[in-house]
């Protein structure tokens, strides 16, 4: 959607118009500012992660502030949104989605990178798949939200931030090994923590009558509350005209240390609620062939519409 500039400029609309420079040395200059500032490394001793996250961050900077420029564009108009709640989002790998959907960035970088003789396809394939998603379902979602922020449609995506995909695989004397997908163990450079947003969900506890109540009132008590801790991503349509947010929701205790308990030398009790609630977005479709792997997934389900729906409201 496009943005109409009112008569008298606000704050806003002066930050957007210093953008960030759209050629190759301006890129370059970004690039090696991250990587020195961010990182704490330069060209000599970076190695092929701190390459990869600082070209990232750049082209981050520049979808931010189409993002927020969408943002502000949809806020004046008051428009009514699309709210699409998925447990997958197979979004793959965005360093390249990114840069080929914003403006045809993908021979910017590619030049950019050249010129310090880094290789930007081999750069691009560094990024690890997200691990939010496995199948056709997944895939669909992804496939929505960019569609929808194409056709410059406001929408907003809700789903679960995965500490691990379902596995890696590797074959060992002909069998198949499966390992843990940890896709967040060296960062993820799109995402924004928004703690400010956070939800409370409850689960467990009962009901029960106050005393005040004439009989048609109720009270939810005695309940353990899990905190949803929301952290926001960027989704570019083709032409990069219009920008819409994939909100990924992530468990957090409410009271994650005891310091009581740790004091009596309990130590693995003392983080007992942490571990707890932090399964609850540990991995990507828990095993469902016990009981406590369909109640996981159960409580995931309830997890992710109580977060969304309380931050739609």
């Amino acid at each position: 959607m496009a943005a109409t500039a009112p008569e008298n400029a606000s704050l806003g609309q002066l930050c957007l118009d210093h953008k960030l420079s759209m050629t190759v040395e301006g890129l370059l200059e970004d690039y090696l500012h991250h990587l020195r500032f961010t990182l704490g490394r330069d060209q000599y001793c970076a190695t092929e992660r701190d390459a990869y996250f600082a070209l990232a961050l750049c082209v981050r900077d520049r979808l931010i502030e189409r993002w927020m420029a969408t943002q502000q564009e949809h806020h004046r108009q008051n428009v009514k949104r699309v709210y699409y709640l998925s447990l997958e989002f197979l979004i793959g790998r965005l360093l390249g989605s990114n840069v080929i959907n914003f403006a045809q960035m993908e021979g910017l970088c590619e030049e950019a990178m050249a010129r310090i003789g880094i290789d930007w396809h081999r750069l691009r394939d560094y990024e690890a798949d997200a691990g939010l998603g496995n199948g056709g379902l997944g895939r669909l979602a992804a496939c929505f939200m960019d569609s929808l922020s194409t056709l410059k449609l406001p929408a907003i995506g809700y789903g679960l931030r995965y500490d691990y995909g379902i596995f890696t695989q590797r074959i060992e004397s002909g069998y198949q090994v499966e390992d843990p997908d940890h896709w967040l163990k060296y960062g993820y450079p799109w995402e924004i923590g928004r703690p400010d947003y956070s939800a409370n969900v409850h689960f467990g506890g009962h009901v029960e009558p106050p005393s005040h109540s004439n009989g048609h009132q109720w009270c939810w008590v005695d309940t353990r509350t899990i905190v949803g801790m929301p952290y926001n991503l960027p989704i570019v349509g083709y032409g990069g005209q219009a920008m819409n947010t994939l909100r990924l929701w992530s468990a957090r205790a409410a009271d994650e240390f005891d310091f009581e308990d740790f004091n009596r030398g309990d130590y693995v009790e003392a983080v007992a609620n942490k571990v707890l609630a932090e399964n609850l977005t540990k991995v990507l479709y828990p095993n469902d062939n016990m009981f406590e792997g369909r109640e996981l997934r159960l409580k995931q389900q309830y997890f992710l519409v109580s977060c969304s729906l309380q931050d739609i409201v």
